[in-house]
C-alpha cells in the first residue's frame, strides 16, 4: 500500500466483521469554470506537468490570460474565477516562464516535478493487528461506545464531559481534506454529509457518487481523521470529539500518494461554496515541504493556496492544519529540509521558515496544531515554534515515552479505518481533528459566530500549558527541543491545549 505525504506515524488495524452501510447520492457541481481546451492548446501527454496561473480575479483579465495560455501550449483544466486561480496542463517545458511575462498574470508555476501522473514509493508503516475477537470483547459503561475506554485522548481535552451536555449540532459540517473518507464505515455513515463531499484530486471537482472514498490500495488516513472528529455515538466502535456534527470527505490525495496544489485549491474552494464550517488539513502540499517565495514556481503555489484558504475563511470556514512531524522548530533561523522535492530528486535544503512556508500549515488565518501525548506534553515528533503554533491537542506518541493510564493500552490515537475496522495512528495529523472537533462544538454552541470569532474562542478557551523545560522526551540526558514563551503562549502549545467542555459552555 502506498502512503501520501500525510502527517501521521503508525497504524494498527483492528478488523471487525460486520455488514457495511451503502451510500448513494449525486453531488452538485462547485462554482468553477468547466474544463476547456483553447484553440491551439497542447493535450496532456507523458511529459505534461500541471501548473497554477494566478491572475487578478475578474473575467476581463482572465479572458486575455486564457488566450495566452493556449498560445504557450497550455490546456486549461479548470478556472476558479472568484479567486483568480487557473489550473493548466502543458508539455511545454518553458510554459511557466512564458506565461509569467503575460500582462495580468501575477504568478505562475509548476505544481509538481514528475510528469502526470507522479508515482510514489513510500510505504505505509503498519504494526500489530488486533483480532476481531479482541474488538468484540471490548466493553464500556455509562452509555459509552465499546472502544471509548481506549480513547485516552477524549478525557485529555474534556470531551467526555462535553458530551454530557451536547454532542454537537447536525447543522455544523467539518470537511476532511485528505485521502478520502469511507462513508460506509458504521462509525461514520450516520453523520456523513454527501452533499459537501467530492473528489478534487485532478484539481477539478468530481461529483461522481462515492468519488470521495479511498480505494482498497489507498491510505486509510482520511477515514481515521473523519472518525476522530465525528464518529457517531451509536453503540459501535469509538466516539468522536463532536459525535453529533456532520463530516464530509474532500479527497485531495492522489492514488500515488501526493497532495498537489491544484487539488488543495479545489478542496478549499469546494468547502467555501458548500457551507462547510471547519476544514481539517492533516497534510503538507507536495512536492515541497517548504515553499520559498523567492522561487517563482514555489511562490505561485503559496499564492494559489493562500487565495483559496482565505476565500474559504471569508465564507465562514475555519481552516485547521497539522504542524508536521519532524520535530522542527518553525521559528528557528534555519531548518534543513532533506525531503524536497519528494516527487523528484530530493536533497538537503537549508531554508528560512520565515520565508519558506509549509502550506497550508503556515498560511495566514490557518489554525496550526501541535501534538501532545498521553502525559500531556509535546509529542516526540511534533513540530513547534513560538508564533507558529496556535493550539495543541492529543496526537499520540510512543507508549515508551508517554504511556496512557489504564484501561487505555496504547499511546497512539484510536480511530476507524476503511472496511469496518479500527486502528491506531499517531501524528500531528491526529491532533488536528481534535481541534477541528472542538471548533465544531464551538460553532454548535455559537451558530452565528464568524470564523474569526470561532478561532478567538478556540484560543481563549484553551487550557494554558506551560513550556516543558527541559524537554528530554527519551530520558537520555539530552534536550530534544527548546520551548520559548510564557505559560499562556509558547512554542510547544501555543495558546494552550484545547478544551471541549469550555467549547460547549455558554
Amino acid at each position: 500500500m502506498t502512503a501520501p505525504r500525510k502527517r501521521s506515524r503508525r497504524l494498527v488495524a483492528l478488523p471487525l466483521g460486520m455488514a457495511m452501510a451503502t451510500a448513494v447520492a449525486l453531488l452538485p457541481n462547485v462554482a468553477a469554470s468547466a474544463a476547456e481546451t483553447a484553440p491551439g492548446a497542447t493535450a496532456a501527454d507523458a511529459t505534461s506537468l500541471s501548473y497554477v496561473v494566478n491572475v487578478r480575479p475578474g473575467y476581463g483579465t482572465l479572458a486575455r490570460v486564457k488566450e495566452a495560455i493556449a498560445d504557450a501550449g497550455g490546456t486549461i483544466v479548470v478556472a476558479y474565477d472568484r479567486i483568480g486561480v487557473i489550473v493548466v496542463h502543458s508539455s511545454n517545458p518553458g510554459f511557466a516562464k512564458a506565461i509569467r511575462t503575460v500582462r495580468g498574470v501575477q504568478s505562475a508555476g509548476a505544481t509538481r516535478n514528475a510528469p502526470l501522473p507522479a508515482q510514489s514509493t513510500t510505504d505505509l508503516d503498519t504494526s500489530k493487528v488486533l483480532t476481531s475477537q479482541e474488538v468484540a470483547s471490548a466493553h464500556a459503561a455509562g452509555g459509552q461506545d465499546p472502544l471509548e475506554p481506549l480513547q485516552w485522548d477524549l478525557p485529555a481535552i474534556k470531551a467526555d464531559k462535553a458530551h454530557e451536555r451536547t454532542l454537537g449540532s447536525r447543522e455544523v459540517t467539518v470537511a476532511v481534506i485528505d485521502t478520502g473518507v469511507d462513508d460506509t464505515h458504521p462509525d461514520i455513515a450516520p453523520n456523513f454529509n454527501r452533499d459537501a463531499s467530492v473528489n478534487c484530486v485532478s484539481g477539478k471537482p468530481d461529483t461522481t457518487d462515492g468519488a470521495w472514498r479511498p480505494s482498497a490500495s489507498e491510505s486509510p488516513h482520511g477515514t481515521h481523521v473523519a472518525g476522530e472528529i465525528a464518529a457517531a455515538r451509536n453503540g459501535v466502535g469509538i466516539t468522536g470529539v463532536a459525535p453529533g456534527v456532520r463530516v464530509a470527505g474532500i479527497k485531495v490525495g492522489s492514488p500515488a500518494g501526493y497532495f498537489y496544489t491544484e487539488a488543495v485549491v479545489c478542496g478549499f474552494v469546494w468547502a467555501a461554496e458548500h457551507h462547510v464550517d471547519v476544514t481539517n488539513n492533516s497534510y503538507y502540499t507536495d512536492p515541497w515541504y517548504f515553499n520559498c517565495t523567492d522561487d517563482p514556481d514555489q511562490k505561485a503555489l503559496v499564492d494559489a493556496i493562500t487565495r483559496a484558504s482565505r476565500y474559504a475563511e471569508r465564507k465562514g470556514t475555519v481552516n485547521v492544519a497539522a504542524a508536521g512531524n519532524e520535530n522542527y522548530d518553525l521559528d528557528a533561523a534555519s531548518v534543513t529540509d532533506p525531503s524536497s522535492p519528494n516527487d523528484g530528486t530530493p536533497g538537503d535544503r537549508v531554508i528560512d521558515p520565515h520565508r519558506c512556508f509549509d502550506i497550508p500549515t503556515q498560511l495566514p488565518g490557518v489554525v496550526t496544531v501541535a501534538a501532545t501525548g498521553a502525559k500531556g506534553i509535546k509529542s516526540s515528533f511534533s513540530n513547534y515554534g513560538l508564533g507558529v503554533i496556535d493550539v495543541a491537542a492529543p496526537g499520540g506518541d510512543s507508549t515508551r515515552y508517554q504511556p496512557p493510564a489504564p484501561p487505555a493500552t496504547n499511546g497512539q490515537i484510536l480511530g476507524p479505518l476503511p472496511g469496518g475496522k479500527w486502528g491506531y495512528m499517531a501524528g500531528t495529523s491526529m491532533a488536528t481533528p481534535h481541534v477541528a472537533g472542538v471548533a465544531a462544538l464551538i460553532k454548535s454552541t455559537h451558530p452565528h459566530a464568524s470564523a474569526a470569532l470561532v478561532k478567538a474562542l478556540l484560543y481563549a478557551e484553551a487550557d494554558a500549558t506551560p513550556c516543558t523545560d527541559p524537554y528530554d522526551i527519551d530520558s537520555d540526558g539530552k534536550v530534544d527541543a527548546v520551548c520559548k514563551g510564557s505559560k499562556n503562549h509558547n512554542g510547544f502549545y501555543g495558546w494552550g491545549t484545547v478544551n471541549a467542555l469550555k467549547a460547549v459552555t455558554k
